[in-house]
């Protein structure tokens, strides 16, 4: 009985920048991240769509605008990202690449995959 009332002393560490996560860990952050900011920008987005339609003159002034594009440009990676580490999760609940080193190389291609795919929907779309 004297056993169940002794309490672990379990080290704590709360300073998260000395925390070392996996590159599985960081694509899963960076996922719900992505579709979290999808997600609160679908207003936005909706906007920018709606008033690109009004007039020309709003059409140049909101694609001209360098501010537009930079959003524009990191929604794109939210949704690239979000839709390559998707299809990875997909592979995982089907149970490939559950390994702990193939889900490491499979972060590393939804990181090597979504990147240059950004860059290309971002040169054709803007």
């Amino acid at each position: 009985m004297a056993e169940m009332s002794i309490k672990k002393k379990r080290p704590k560490n709360l300073d998260l920048t000395t925390i070392k996560l996996p590159w599985s860990g960081k694509v899963s952050i960076l996922h719900r991240i992505s579709g979290a900011g999808l997600f609160l920008m679908l207003p936005l987005i909706i906007w920018l769509f709606g008033a690109s339609f009004t007039a020309p003159e709003t059409f140049a002034a909101v694609s001209g605008n360098i501010l537009v594009k930079v959003i524009i440009a990191g929604l794109i990676w939210a949704f690239t990202h979000h839709f390559c580490a998707g299809i990875r999760f997909l592979l995982i609940d089907r149970h490939i690449c559950v390994e702990k080193e193939a889900a490491q190389q499979s972060a590393l291609v939804v990181l090597a995959v979504s990147i240059p795919l950004t860059l290309v929907l971002w040169g054709i779309l803007l």
